[in-house]
């Protein structure tokens, strides 16, 4: 019997600048654990090419979004580049009470507002680039931005990395395996934190038995299991 279901869930938030491989690692670890969902926000940008209301952004007006600000439903938002972006707090709520994960790609502005409404809840983790040369290095091997552009994001980048002392964890991205293996390792560990696990042990007490396994987790190998 597995009371997995009934233990709450965590909320991982996955910060770094532009060019230091955040989207690949979190992509990665939500393959493996396909228990983790990720965070879907609200934007009152127009969509792109190829992207889903409900899927990749709820896509709403400015009227609507300020409109969840004043009503207090959002459980951190911020304007980018000219628009807002925001996370639903019922959402974030419900998924908690579920024992469901949610991870989070968003800055350090949006991590301490979830921190200051979700204390017990939040797990901060900065992905830092080795250095600031090989963080332009890469920025400048994609090919896909103008140097004006590079500039400014390598800007951002020190203005962000300012901020690791706000995370839990800080991982530093010089290998993508090794740098991978930080990441499943801090979420697998929080997964087992007794504040998560509280009813786990009392199943165990009450004699009902527990089964003590991630949800949606992928079998690595005889020594990678969670």
């Amino acid at each position: 019997m597995s009371n997995e279901r009934s233990e709450r869930g965590l909320l991982l938030v996955v910060s770094s600048p532009s060019g230091a491989g955040k989207t690949t690692l979190c992509t990665r670890l939500r393959r493996e654990f396909s228990g983790l969902e990720f965070s879907v926000s609200y934007t009152t940008r127009a969509p792109r090419m190829g992207e889903e209301h409900g899927k990749d952004y709820f896509f709403v007006d400015p009227e609507t979004f300020e409109a969840m600000i004043r009503r207090d439903e959002l459980a951190e938002y911020a304007l980018v580049h000219g628009n807002n972006y925001g996370t639903s707090a019922p959402q974030v709520r419900e998924a908690l009470s579920r024992g469901r994960d949610l991870l989070f790609d968003i800055d350090f502005q949006g991590g301490r507002q979830l921190r200051h409404k979700f204390p017990e809840d939040v797990v901060l983790v900065f992905v830092l680039p080795p250095s600031m040369p090989e963080l332009e290095r890469r920025l400048r091997s994609r090919g896909t931005d103008a140097a004006e552009v590079i500039d400014r994001r390598l800007r951002m980048a020190r203005e962000e990395i300012r901020h690791y002392g706000e995370y839990h964890y800080v991982i530093v991205n010089d290998d993508l395996d090794r740098a991978y293996d930080a990441l499943r390792a801090v979420y697998v560990a929080e997964r087992h934190r007794t504040l998560r696990r509280r009813g786990a042990a009392e199943a165990v007490i009450s004699g009902q038995g527990s089964l003590l396994t991630i949800p949606g987790a992928a079998v690595r190998d005889a020594e990678g299991v969670p």
